[in-house]
């Protein structure tokens, strides 16, 4: 019986623990195995010497050099479960750990060369959530041009002026297209790609994850919800912000305000050891003392009907969860805190911010201001 290994079949530009193993940033799967702490990769001939020089492991191992081993004792044996086959039997292993997006076909094909196949459903490399200083100071890079961008963007609607029931800019309507744009181009200037960028006004800000799109309107909330990933050192940045251009409701100032006062009561609970579910129900909590429900209403979910917050490092969302499910914070994670209000008859108000879990409380990685009116 051999020690357990840890077993990666992907593209490490899709699936950030392999990146995390690694280092090393490819389109095309590779087979990754972790052997009582010792690193092996299997490259490709094409990408055999970059991986030598940049790769982050122990050793590194010749896919063709694997599979003509392989052909020794079958002429047939082909294509990298028969890679895998050669490999795992040189080590003597028997029992592999894979994660829960293994792929299945695969699965199949390892298992029935007599391999026992443990899925992880859990994190698979549960140390990724534990920044280092070093992966801190990569997010907040990030952050900072983020907050770049932002400031772009609001500055442009800053320019605009109200004309009847829609913002206009140099003659032209101001879109919600256009302020996307101004923000993607400031992060390309920085070697950051952001896609999906929420610029929603009015009723669209209602539906979190609604893009946004044609004219932004005056007096009405526009929420900015920006998170790109630095292609320089792989790590996202998400921060979001609410603002209005003219004279908003008493009920969306009411809303930013205790928007606003529920981060604060979330950035003031976080710490190390204490249960995201408590914070989320604190915010949750304070809103329905303030009068803001959370329920359906005419058949759609209104008041605070997502998560607090998320971890962020290598994917935009990964553990932990600041939700309704339990979960304890440690010292070194970075999660968002972004509760909201969405009420369709009068629009949807977020507030986000990044912080780092310490011992004592959180440091905030977020520094740009929270204002209402423009």
């Amino acid at each position: 019986m051999g020690e357990p290994a840890s077993l990666i079949i992907a593209a490490s530009e899709r699936d950030a623990n392999l990146y995390y193993a690694t280092r090393f940033w490819a389109p095309d799967a590779f087979i990754f195995l972790e052997i009582k702490g010792k690193k092996i990769m299997v490259m490709s001939d094409l990408e055999l010497d970059r991986a030598k020089s940049e790769a982050k492991v122990d050793e590194i191992v010749s896919y063709s050099a694997l599979e003509a081993e392989a052909k020794k004792i079958n002429p047939n044996a082909v294509g990298v479960v028969a890679v895998c086959d050669t490999l795992l039997k040189q080590h003597g292993i028997t029992t592999v750990r894979v994660p829960s997006n293994f792929p299945v076909a695969l699965a199949d094909d390892i298992r029935q060369k007599g391999y026992t196949l443990d899925v992880v459903r859990g994190p698979f490399v549960p140390d990724r959530s534990v920044k280092t200083p070093e992966e801190v100071s990569a997010i907040r890079q990030t952050q900072q041009h983020v907050e770049v961008a932002v400031q772009a963007a609001i500055d442009l609607i800053v320019s605009s002026e109200i004309n009847g029931d829609e913002l206009w800019l140099q003659g032209k309507p101001l879109t919600s297209e256009q302020v996307r744009q101004v923000i993607h181009l400031s992060l390309m200037d920085a070697n950051c790609l952001a896609q999906d960028t929420i610029i929603a006004g009015g009723k669209q800000g209602c539906d979190p994850h609604c893009q946004g799109f044609g004219v932004l309107k005056p007096h009405d909330p526009i929420v900015l919800d920006v998170f790109p990933v630095s292609m320089d050192s792989r790590y996202f940045a998400d921060m979001t912000r609410t603002v209005v251009k003219g004279k908003p409701s008493e009920m969306i100032q009411k809303m930013y305000q205790v928007v606003n006062e529920g981060q604060e009561i979330g950035i003031g609970m976080i710490k190390e050891g204490v249960n995201g579910r408590d914070v989320h129900q604190a915010i949750l909590s304070h809103f329905e003392k303030e009068g803001f429900r959370t329920g359906q209403v005419n058949g759609r979910m209104s008041g605070f009907f997502h998560g607090t917050g998320h971890g962020i490092g290598l994917e935009i969302h990964e553990p932990p969860k600041v939700s309704t499910a339990p979960e304890t914070l440690c010292a070194g994670q970075v999660v968002t805190v972004e509760p909201g209000l969405y009420y369709p008859e009068h629009g949807g108000v977020r507030l986000e911010d990044m912080v780092q879990v310490t011992k004592e409380g959180c440091n905030n990685l977020t520094t740009f201001e929270k204002t209402l009116i423009l």
